[in-house]
């Protein structure tokens, strides 16, 4: 069967790999359609820490069962679309005898640790699976990156009524923009530096929007609030300044939650932690829970996902797609490659 590699930094190619076969409990999927991920346009640029190369990208996921091993429930029967977790759980660290497995000392996702679903089959086990009969492949792929988004709100206990300061209006950004506001009622705050996404940023749930390039993104967020700083502030830029941003814009016994790292060294002005008595958290991955309160948002139409999607290309296109998305990224929130 045909892949996508990416051999290297800055080189990608098509290769084959054998067809996997479905072991006990475990699916065949036939892959329809893939999201391309930040975390594989890091790959490609060299700048994923987790990763070895050569590396077969995708984790986002729209498939049809082909077939099924032994043990698998009746409900799952070839040629119903579904997507899947792209993570893994070893069952026995800390994280995951707290039982928060999305945070398993020992995961591997998709792509990042292991081969990624960017080829025509993979074989996940039928625990990792989920459907709706509302959603159609391209909804699908779509799940698992909002999902990130949405635990980020989780994270940060996000309310109805709250204000929350999303920092980044990318494709994770836009999960907690929904998450917070379609999704929990709460009042969201969105920036970004370029206006395009700020009006997607809108239609996916944002109340407020602030340009934070043209404009003065604490002067404005004290006029937003009365003064006070939003309640939650959730960052998804990855930026040193908008790490720094997120402390000293959250309120008095604020939440900050941070999705993914910086890519650089972090200074804080420390005193704030304490003045503030914040509640800092990180947000890795999601859980089943947040599958599937994407997927009940998705099915009940309200999110805009033509909106969210930037271009979809074929098979083919997929290395001059990722190649592209290299060079400009500011104007790309979403990459789907159609496999099938």
């Amino acid at each position: 069967m045909k892949a996508i590699a990416i051999e290297s930094p800055g080189k990608i190619a098509i290769t084959e790999l054998p067809v996997p076969v479905p072991g006990p409990g475990e699916v065949l999927l036939r892959i329809a359609v893939i999201g391309y991920c930040g975390s594989d346009l890091n790959t490609y640029r060299g700048l994923n820490p987790l990763v070895s190369y050569p590396r077969v990208p995708g984790h986002e996921i729209g498939a049809t069962i082909e077939a099924c091993g032994p043990g698998v429930p009746e409900e799952w029967k070839p040629g119903l679309a579904v997507t899947c977790s792209p993570y893994t759980s070893c069952g026995k660290c800390a994280g995951c005898r707290k039982g928060r497995f999305n945070a398993c000392q020992f995961n591997q996702t998709f792509g990042v640790q292991r081969e990624g679903a960017l080829t025509e089959f993979v074989v996940v086990p039928w625990q990792k699976l989920f459907h709706s009969p509302g959603l159609g492949l391209t909804e699908y792929a779509m799940v698992e990156p909002l999902a990130v988004g949405f635990h980020a709100v989780d994270r940060g206990r996000v309310q109805a009524g709250e204000t929350v300061l999303v920092l980044g209006a990318g494709m994770i950004g836009l999960g907690a923009i929904a998450g917070a506001g379609l999704a929990r009622g709460a009042r969201v705050i969105a920036t970004d530096v370029d206006d395009s996404k700020l009006v997607l940023a809108r239609k996916a749930g944002a109340t407020e929007t602030i340009n934070s390039k043209t404009e003065d993104l604490h002067q404005r967020l004290l006029e937003l609030t009365d003064g006070l700083g939003p309640d939650v502030v959730i960052e998804a830029v990855g930026l040193a300044e908008t790490f720094v941003a997120a402390v000293t814009e959250v309120c008095y016994a604020g939440r900050v939650v941070y999705i993914g790292y910086a890519k650089a060294p972090v200074s804080y002005e420390t005193k704030y932690f304490l003045l503030k008595e914040l509640d800092i958290m990180g947000s890795r991955g999601s859980t089943p829970k947040d599958f599937q309160d994407v997927i009940a948002l998705l099915t009940s139409g309200r999110y805009p996902i033509a909106e969210t999607i930037t271009r979809t290309v074929s098979f083919d296109e997929a290395g001059a797609a990722m190649a592209a998305w290299d060079a400009n990224p500011a104007a790309i929130t979403k990459i789907q490659i159609r496999v099938g």
